[in-house]
């Protein structure tokens, strides 16, 4: 297709796509914008990784921005990353995959449907990677000293979807696939990376990834990393789960996952800089916490009664910056929880990795790379461990307490610092992660809310 022609086709493109992309984006499970109306989309990019015109299925790769609103003013702008297939007629197999059928345009009268949910289309996404290059604003990049890619590696999609998606190519690799995108280095690329190079095994390391630059000189998207597939690996969460269940200590793991958590952190703070919060950054940091819990409990009745008792813990962390205390802020995880966490497999038995590296993605790009105290991560894990023991029935108390002792004292090991010697920092990040766990779960899952306001009640009682 001559450039002039391509030209037409993208600018025909997303206007005969709007109408079946209305009804079809909010249904996905990674769309982050359910409950507030699409007024429009706007195409950033679009590319053929296989031709649409060709007598086979085609495959397009969009970037689209999408309009909404009703968003808070503070929220980034929704990209999207959509892989398109195009046939004249869509397999039974693939019936459940079919988005629509556009009535105008280059793709009148044929039939558009996801891409990742057909084998041959996502292994077409893998020879890129294994052929590092550039396809338009799209640049496919391979890690140096990575092993050679082989080929002919069968694609399945993984089921469990959330805020994005992943692509297994025959138990060797894992593709994921960002969902909603923005300019710059995204953290699931850019912190694996530096614990590759820092020598960290605790993370799988990133095989090749691929990157967007719509304009010349404009800030790419990261859209995709591949890196090796954990086969036989079994997630934190639900070990965890199975010990409560089995009625088995869990201490032992939970020990091993704080000396990882902690050599993670080592090894960003060697290969990343570093910053010292002091008073002023305390400050900041104490009132963005305070006013996540006044939204909180605007939206959350039942948090009212604990606001404050609560903002206790924010104003003693800022008192203590007043007072002179300082302390270091570095690259952290951003969302570490026990489904973050993978154990055994074929990396090694009995041992943790930790995977998903991407931060809350609800939060703007530079948030989400700003330094962090260590304790963001440990009191995410902390809290996972007080969620686990909540789906026990009876409820087990003791056992989530035992495994967060366990996990401080592992930590301790490994970075010669107990978290649990610097209580008002440990309590503010644990009761600012509670507050989200309870505004989180009002909305989503209003079942879950007990589980987070048990640790309100607990950490509003905390001298």
């Amino acid at each position: 297709m001559s450039e002039a022609a391509s030209t037409r086709t993208q600018i025909a493109l997303l206007p005969s796509l709007a109408p079946l992309l209305h009804a079809w984006l909010p249904r996905q499970r990674w769309f982050a914008g359910k409950g507030h109306p699409v007024t429009g989309f706007s195409l950033v990019s679009a590319t053929e990784l296989l031709p649409l015109d060709g007598t086979g299925p085609g495959l397009l790769h969009l970037l689209v921005d999408v309009e909404q609103p009703g968003l808070p003013a503070d929220a980034p702008q929704d990209c999207y990353q959509l892989l398109l297939g195009v046939r004249e007629t869509l397999p039974p197999h693939l019936a459940p995959a079919l988005i629509g059928h556009p009535t105008d345009g280059p793709l009148a009268g044929r039939t558009v449907y996801e891409g990742l949910r057909d084998r041959r289309l996502a292994e077409i996404v893998l020879e890129r990677l294994r052929r590092p290059g550039q396809l338009g604003p799209l640049r496919f990049a391979r890690f140096e000293g990575a092993p050679t890619i082989p080929g002919s590696l069968v694609a399945r999609p993984l089921e469990a979807e959330q805020s994005n998606s992943s692509l297994v190519y025959g138990d060797a690799y894992i593709l994921k696939f960002f969902r909603r995108v923005q300019p710059g280095p995204n953290p699931d690329l850019e912190l694996p990376l530096a614990l590759a190079r820092a020598g960290c095994d605790r993370v799988p390391a990133p095989v090749a990834w691929y990157e967007a630059r719509p304009q010349s000189g404009s800030t790419p998207y990261t859209l995709g990393v591949l890196q090796p597939f954990l086969r036989g690996s079994q997630d934190g969460w639900q070990l965890a789960l199975d010990a409560l269940n089995k009625g088995s200590s869990f201490t032992a793991e939970a020990r091993a996952l704080g000396r990882v958590t902690a050599e993670v952190h080592t090894a960003l703070a060697d290969e990343l800089p570093t910053v010292m919060l002091r008073r002023a950054q305390t400050e900041h940091l104490a009132a963005a916490m305070n006013r996540r819990l006044e939204e909180a409990a605007q939206a959350v009745p039942a948090l009212l009664p604990y606001v404050p008792r609560l903002r206790t813990a924010f104003d003693a962390l800022a008192e203590l910056g007043r007072d002179g205390r300082a302390w270091r802020a570095q690259r952290v995880h951003g969302d570490l929880h026990l489904g973050q966490t993978l154990y055994g497999g074929s990396r090694t038995e009995n041992e943790w990795s930790v995977i998903d590296f991407e931060g809350e993605p609800a939060r703007p790009l530079a948030e989400r790379r700003k330094p962090q105290p260590p304790v963001r991560d440990i009191a995410g894990i902390l809290r996972s461990f007080d969620y686990a023991a909540r789906t026990h029935r009876p409820w087990n108390p003791a056992w989530a307490e035992l495994c967060r002792a366990a996990y401080c004292e592992g930590y301790a090991e490994a970075a010669g610092t107990d978290p649990r010697t610097e209580p008002e920092l440990l309590r503010a990040y644990e009761t600012d992660k509670a507050v989200y766990e309870a505004l989180y779960e009002a909305r989503h899952r209003p079942d879950w809310l007990p589980v987070p306001m048990a640790a309100i009640d607990r950490l509003a009682a905390t001298p």
